[in-house]
């Protein structure tokens, strides 16, 4: 065998393996037939496949029907691969480019503070106009107040939310900031419902704010992308358009970190 051959050899081989894995994956569980079918391959090499993927502790049979499924095995791998916060910077860094080369407005990412109630940036691209907001890395500002906030609040836990709001103090930071928790929760509904956050002069005067959050395999937030506007550069005709730039931003992200829409 030619060594063109051999690769292509082995090409075949490590698809046919990841059409075994795509199968097992959405299917739970499922027979030799079936993965067999799904991997347009052979019933031979379909269970030589599964028998080394068993034989490494990838894949599991159950004795009475015989059907095959994915162990923690494969979890575990996935989990140590994507170390949360230096992973969610390089995943979320190519979306965060892209926004900041379509709008030239500022793109910021933030992730949730563990002891206060503020919402931390850790990475962001400046916007290519001289009249900008300016974010530094490191910066803080409180939950309640930035579109950032909202997002990454909204798809937390109940408890933990509810936790956190009876820690906030609701101080005024621009014209239009949220002044009650109810108004907050209100807001936080919606977002769960649209995908999005807004804010207009909340965090700041003149600055109007849209985020979306970046959802982990449990669906919850572990941060957000955000896009800061001067509010007179801000064109209201093409307001679904950004919002459109977000939410693919934030699928792309979020599918990366391992989230699956329902």
């Amino acid at each position: 065998m030619d060594e063109k051959a051999q690769k292509s050899d082995n090409v075949a081989s490590v698809l046919k393996v990841f059409a075994v894995l795509e199968t097992l994956s959405q299917d739970r569980q499922a027979s030799l037939a079936t993965i067999a079918q799904h991997a347009m391959t052979s019933k031979s090499t379909t269970h030589r496949l599964l028998q080394t993927m068993v034989d490494l502790g990838y894949v599991s049979q159950d004795p009475e029907t015989e059907r095959y499924g994915l162990t923690m095995k494969l979890f575990s791998v996935a989990a140590r691969a994507l170390k949360q916060e230096s992973d969610l910077l390089q995943v979320a860094d190519r979306a965060m480019g892209q926004l900041s080369r379509a709008t030239g407005e500022s793109i910021n990412l933030g992730v949730l503070d563990a002891g206060e109630q503020r919402v931390v940036y850790i990475h962001g691209y400046p916007s290519m106009y001289n009249l900008a907001m300016k974010c530094t890395t490191g910066m803080r500002n409180p939950l309640h107040s930035t579109s950032l906030g909202k997002a990454l609040l909204a798809f937390r836990d109940p408890q933990e939310i509810a936790e956190r709001l009876a820690q906030m103090q609701f101080e005024p930071c621009a014209p239009n900031t949220i002044a009650t928790p109810e108004t907050l929760l209100e807001q936080l509904a919606a977002v769960r419902e649209q995908g999005i956050a807004e804010e207009i002069e909340e965090s700041e005067a003149g600055v109007r704010c849209m985020a979306v959050p970046l959802r982990n395999h449990l669906g919850k937030s572990v941060g957000a992308i955000s896009i800061a506007f001067p509010l007179f550069r801000f064109d209201p005709a093409r307001r679904e358009d950004y919002i459109a730039m977000l939410r693919d931003a934030g699928a792309d992200v979020s599918r990366a970190l391992g989230y699956e829409p329902d």
